[in-house]
């Protein structure tokens, strides 16, 4: 159990794209894993396709109802053995040598808290020629200015952060958990190229000025709600994610053409 990996991933309405994000994870090198999949009140076929799969490293658990991927999340945190712990959402990919390179990069130089590169694809898997990088090291005020992590990337040390649980925030919520993990250690990036992010259109950011409202409003709650902060505190942090959103477009957003 002290090499396992936990793999949380939260699962709503995925039919068209979670056998494909499974297969990634069966495809790994590194081959000491389990696969905790939350089903979130899903009324397509998707339970149907994790069904499918035999294998018994996949452990399929459910809410009759959506509760959101918070929630999710946090049920499949409490259910996970394994002392690393790594996030995979039901629609996103890995390449096949992730968690072995990642692994080894936590224990060859004693880090408890990691993160990678990853590359945009779009909604039917062909490439955006994007990649998303970050800082090297994100301490707990860099990690409060800004998330640089994709969730799809992250990975930590279970015996030092102990079973991390969020409130039930509808949006951000894996930010919320990066908050909380970041108290017991900084995260160090893997300069690697080692996941797949899908961006789906209806999940696509409007600059209408009601999405941008909304957007506010979310980031507000995290640290108001999620973090506990007074509303001036949450302000702040809000106002320092807008900026600092800025200059990760600028300085961590590649373009391979």
């Amino acid at each position: 159990m002290n090499d396992l990996v936990s793999i949380i991933m939260p699962m709503h309405n995925s039919e068209k794209y979670v056998a494909e994000s499974i297969d990634s994870v069966i495809a790994q090198t590194y081959i000491n894993w389990e696969l905790i999949i939350v089903d979130d009140g899903s009324t397509d076929k998707s339970v149907s396709v994790v069904d499918s799969y035999d294998d018994e490293r996949i452990t399929l658990l459910h809410h009759e109802k959506a509760k959101g991927a918070a929630m999710a999340r946090n049920y499949a945190l409490r259910e996970a053995k394994g002392r690393w712990i790594a996030f995979l959402d039901s629609d996103d990919l890995w390449m096949p040598e992730k968690l072995e390179k990642q692994v080894n990069f936590m224990k060859r130089n004693h880090y408890s808290f990691s993160y990678t590169s990853y590359s945009e694809i779009e909604e039917d898997g062909s490439s955006r020629n994007i990649v998303l990088t970050g800082p090297k090291k994100i301490n707990r005020a860099l990690m409060y200015a800004f998330n640089f992590m994709g969730c799809l990337t992250v990975m930590y040390d279970s015996n030092v952060m102990g079973v991390i649980q969020i409130a039930d925030l509808k949006k951000r919520n894996d930010y919320a958990i990066w908050l909380k993990a970041v108290h017991f250690a900084d995260a160090y990036y893997l300069n690697e190229n080692l996941a797949k992010y899908r961006v789906r259109k209806s999940n696509s950011v409007s600059t209408s000025n009601t999405k941008i409202e909304q957007q506010i409003k979310c980031e507000y709650d995290l640290f108001h709600v999620g973090q506990e902060m007074n509303p001036v505190v949450s302000i702040f942090l809000v106002c320092c994610n807008v900026v600092m959103s800025k200059i990760k477009k600028i300085f961590y957003r590649e373009n391979k053409y």
